[in-house]
């Protein structure tokens, strides 16, 4: 799975999944622009590419904005030359039950989780379409496939990840561009760090690989969708999960 001379995006890129994800891409040789809010998480993303021989870009950007991304990824082609693989990861939860979930907390979860991602792959067809090579990789959840109770906006997010890859892959299959999605199940990061251990061993007890998946696992993946070697693969929903959902 040789990445050599291609050029990579990253969302999400300064911690967890998106972190695993650049720092595999660069390991595989594609120079890889680093995109996120917290410059300084970042930059110790990219010194660690960086100290491991490889090639990373930072590039912050708040991503809910739309005008932001196109700047972002206007300014990555002007140093890179082009975009080979968008990675869709950018990801936020604001939980609760429906009953009481606020507008405004579906909302910053629908733009951060569905609409960047939609924006995101916007400015990226332009030039895979150029080059007639290219790979869209979306990073949804076991949750956008299950259903989650107090997470409608995070279950609904990602339920809307995996139509949009399966869009994707329709309209620009011809043009030898592939859009696949990835979806993690239970995944030791800082957004699962937080729950209980209560419902982390009940989790557990549902996975029947029983254990917690991790940021590396996930990056595996999306390695490989990326790679010359999944060239006949588009609009498939590759599940991270240890079993957790199967079928």
């Amino acid at each position: 799975m040789n990445l050599n001379g291609r050029v990579a995006v990253v969302t999400g890129a300064s911690q967890g999944i998106g972190r695993a994800c650049a720092i595999e891409l660069a390991r595989r040789g594609a120079s890889v622009a680093l995109v996120a809010r917290n410059q300084q998480k970042l930059e110790e993303v990219a010194a660690e590419i960086s100290g491991a021989a490889g090639k990373a870009r930072v590039t912050p950007a708040d991503i809910e904005n739309e005008d932001q991304i196109k700047s972002t990824f206007k300014s990555v082609i002007a140093d890179l030359g082009k975009i080979d693989i968008l990675v869709n990861n950018a990801g936020i939860t604001r939980d609760q039950l429906v009953m009481r979930m606020k507008r405004a907390d579906w909302d910053a979860v629908l733009d951060t989780n569905l609409t960047s991602a939609y924006l995101c792959t916007q400015q990226v067809i332009s030039p895979m379409l150029k080059q007639r090579w290219g790979r869209i990789i979306n990073i949804t959840s076991v949750f956008g496939q299950t259903g989650q109770a107090g997470q409608a906006n995070y279950a609904a997010s990602k339920a809307g990840l995996i139509g949009l890859t399966m869009a994707i892959a329709r309209e620009l299959g011809s043009r030898n561009i592939t859009c696949n999605a990835v979806a993690p199940g239970f995944i030791e990061t800082a957004m699962t760090s937080v729950l209980s251990d209560e419902l982390k061993q009940s989790a557990l007890k549902a996975i029947p690989l029983g254990r917690v998946g991790t940021p590396e696992d996930v990056a595996h993946c999306v390695a490989f969708l990326a790679s010359e070697e999944a060239s006949y693969i588009t609009g498939h929903v590759l599940n991270v999960n240890g079993g957790m959902l199967m079928g």
